[in-house]
């Protein structure tokens, strides 16, 4: 427990307790993060490394910061999201755990971006981030693009010299990014080569987007849809956006509960895939004449839009479990609507259309399972944040030997995970004899 408070921006210390409770839950779901947290204790891989992390305010990540501080991190905690935060947990980090965290469940766009100023004063060594704004923060300050970054950003960044402002990346060993949007912004940083410091794409490892995104995201984004809502999915016709790993675990989600999914894409393979798994496909134009719920879990921008919003029928539902709320056409709804009432139910906004129908957006078009929910269970999570912590240890031990680029993670930790995840879960898999073995390595046995 902390003795002293360290700086910090929650919401009121008096929800630590709650908070704690809640911490400790999730933890006893996550024993792969418990058993690195116990030999990080011993090892202290991360001693004297100040870490600056922009990730949603969780149990779940509060188990993972624990860990990083086991480890002797000195850590300081940013939500990615300004309606993703769990306010009792932030409360418990700060007050029983010593953790510097700047996270406000509902916190404005100015109390955001002060919160990232924060997070980059801290100076850190390590970044872990959920969409990538803690590093294009970094990037634009870099490259002296003061005008692309928010005022309280700017004002932070003006307080260094130019020379102090281009090398503001340069102590960072890695950054760990563990959404598919942020990884798509930062391959296009390394495309542009603007990008000033290596990632590990944690998002990209087997024991991430094939059971995070799949599993935990679809459950946790029905289940937001449901409390927001309190809607019966049998029956309705749920237009999911999208059929990555996240779109594929909402649908699956959805048709489990009796919903008539109905998928759009861009992508063929993808389409293809859809319509062989069952699932009707169509473009957004003729879905949004016909679907109840909309989700959208794209990483795009404005992938339903003012002509979509037009076509949907009265009592039409719409949310987004993609990381940015941009796509959905938010500023467009709100001036083609000729009455908007904000908060007709906890999280549900309704939008009168000049036709007389009405729209109803969930969660202000911010990550549903988050805003409305709780977001990912416990046991999913605790293998996405077990290869955070291990990708974090793996890049200080490869510490100036990772180019400015975005890496995969390594497959020695994935597999590393998994097989700690299947004992935890008391399942044993076979070992390939030696003459399983020699026969996989050699071209000379055929039929």
């Amino acid at each position: 427990m902390a003795t002293t408070a360290p700086s910090h921006d929650v919401k009121d210390l008096a929800l630590a307790q709650a908070g704690h409770k809640r911490i400790l839950w999730a933890d006893r779901d996550m024993p792969v993060l418990s058993t690195i947290r116990e030999r990080f204790t011993q090892e202290q891989p991360l001693k004297g490394l100040r870490m600056s992390a922009c990730l949603h305010v969780t149990a779940e990540t509060a188990n993972l910061a624990r860990t990083l501080k086991a480890g002797g991190a000195d850590l300081v905690l940013i939500a990615s999201n300004p309606l993703s935060t769990q306010d009792d947990v932030a409360a418990s980090l700060v007050q029983d755990f010593g953790i510097s965290v700047y996270a406000i469940k509902g916190e404005d766009e100015t109390s955001y971006y002060k919160h990232i100023a924060a997070a980059l004063a801290h100076k850190p060594n390590v970044t872990m981030d959920d969409g990538a704004d803690l590093v294009s923060a970094m990037i634009f300050i870099a490259l002296n693009r003061l005008d692309d970054v928010h005022p309280e950003v700017r004002s932070w960044a003006t307080t260094l010299s130019p020379d102090e402002r281009a090398k503001v990346a340069s102590e960072v060993v890695a950054s760990m990014e563990e959404t598919t949007t942020g990884v798509i912004r930062l391959r296009a940083m390394e495309k542009d080569g603007v990008l000033k410091l290596p990632v590990i794409a944690v998002n990209d490892a087997q024991t991430k987007h094939f059971f995070d995104n799949r599993y935990g995201t679809g459950q946790s984004t029905i289940d937001g849809v449901i409390r927001a809502t309190d809607m019966l999915i049998a029956g309705k016709k749920v237009v999911v956006c999208g059929y990555g790993w996240c779109g594929k675990g909402v649908a699956l989600r959805a048709r489990g509960m009796g919903g008539q999914v109905i998928i759009t894409e861009i992508d063929p393979i993808r389409a293809l895939e859809a319509a062989m798994d069952g699932f009707e496909v169509m473009p957004i134009a003729d879905a949004a004449k016909v679907g109840d719920l909309f989700i959208t879990v794209t990483g795009n921008i404005h992938v339903i839009r003012d002509e979509h919003f037009a076509a949907m029928k009265d009592g039409a539902m719409i949310c987004n479990s993609g990381h940015f709320n941009v796509e959905l056409q938010l500023d467009g709804l709100a001036k083609k609507a000729k009455d908007v009432i904000k908060g007709i139910h906890p999280f549900v906004d309704e939008y009168t259309m000049p036709s007389g129908n009405r729209l109803y957006v969930l969660g202000e078009g911010r990550l549903i399972n988050l805003a409305a929910a709780h977001g990912h269970p416990a046991s999913v999570m605790d293998m996405s944040f077990a290869a955070q912590a291990l990708a974090t240890e793996w890049s200080l031990k490869n510490k100036g030997k990772l180019e400015h680029q975005v890496y995969n993670v390594p497959v020695a930790v994935d597999e590393y995970v998994a097989r700690l995840k299947l004992q935890t879960m008391g399942i044993a898999i076979d070992n390939l004899t030696d003459e399983q073995t020699k026969y996989l390595n050699s071209w000379e046995q055929g039929t």
